[in-house]
């Protein structure tokens, strides 16, 4: 991701942290207070990893998250206070490569169950940029490093194997609610294979399978349910498009029939309305749900994913 372009202000932050939105239901927004409960305390890096502790844990778990509502994953700094909370705890949920500071963090401490998303699923390289700059799609550090796409979570099949892997881990590190969390486990993933049913039916007879995002977020959904993401990034949301980009872009979407060029909730639409407005496209919201906010069209999780698929099938046409 273009850092500068996923930079969320301090003040907005905190403005939405004073203000509750979006907090997870059974999860502390402050994560000092994951530490010494008397219930399997799990510090999860950020809302997607917080909502999968959530809901495989159900009431043996006290889930807190690293990251504050509204506020950019991939920009978080752990505080001391963070860290030392981390560090009392009885599991880490993470996704590797995301965030440096939490891997940082995670690496440093003693905790005794560190879940690491990423290992439980396959992640693959993606990058698809108009423009044909495939390899230069993200800036992040340490994603340019390991070269793989962490948006693993957008595919409720790779979300699905996620969710196993944490429910076994849930297990074995707190046997006497084991029956439980393979219960819950179960549950969830029988929700997520519905979920993945409703996504490859509604979407399997489209006028066109190729959509525009300005953060190439949806790769593994986009190959899950048979689409094309082009993703319009190293634009400063600040600054105009190019003529060429525009003129490029232009070319692409009456050639594949796009309609709509898609923005997300945490950062600005200004890129996506300029674009869309001098290639005569429409705009709207696909969220990559790495944070819940009032701003965001759901409550939780599958609520945000059926807003996803209703957004896709309005702008990729059905038959």
């Amino acid at each position: 991701m273009n850092v500068r372009r996923r930079l969320i202000s301090g003040t907005a932050v905190a403005a939405v942290t004073a203000l509750g939105l979006g907090t997870l239901s059974a999860c502390s927004s402050d994560s000092a207070a994951a530490a010494n409960t008397d219930k399997f305390d799990v510090v999860a890096s950020f809302y997607p990893m917080a909502f999968l502790a959530e809901q495989i844990g159900g009431d043996h778990v006290n889930v807190t998250s690293l990251t504050e509502p509204g506020q950019e994953p991939h920009d978080l700094e752990i505080s001391a206070k963070q860290t030392a909370a981390l560090q009392e705890s009885d599991a880490v949920l993470y996704l590797k490569d995301l965030q440096p500071s939490v891997d940082d963090a995670v690496a440093q401490s003693e905790i005794k169950t560190k879940i690491d998303a990423a290992s439980l699923t396959t992640l693959e390289k993606h990058g698809n940029e108009v423009g044909g700059h495939a390899a230069e799609h993200d800036d992040h550090e340490n994603e340019e490093l390991s070269g793989l796409d962490p948006h693993i979570w957008l595919d409720p099949v790779r979300y699905s194997q996620v969710a196993e892997g944490v429910g076994k881990a849930f297990e074995k590190a707190d046997p006497d609610h084991a029956a439980d969390y393979r219960a819950n486990t179960a549950a969830l993933v029988k929700k997520l294979g519905a979920l993945n049913t409703q996504f490859k039916d509604g979407l399997a007879n489209t006028r066109t399978k190729v959509f525009v995002t300005t953060h190439a977020a949806f790769g593994y959904l986009a190959e899950r349910y048979g689409l094309t993401e082009e993703a319009i990034n190293g634009l400063d949301p600040e600054s105009e498009p190019s003529a060429a980009r525009v003129k490029e872009l232009e070319k692409m979407a009456k050639a594949d029939g796009v309609t709509t060029v898609f923005y997300e909730t945490l950062v600005s639409d200004k890129t996506a309305k300029t674009i869309a407005s001098d290639a005569k496209l429409k705009t709207d919201v696909l969220d990559p749900i790495e944070g819940i906010t009032k701003k965001s069209r759901g409550t939780d999780y599958f609520s945000v994913q059926e807003a996803n698929l209703k957004a896709l099938k309005t702008a990729l046409g059905t038959k």
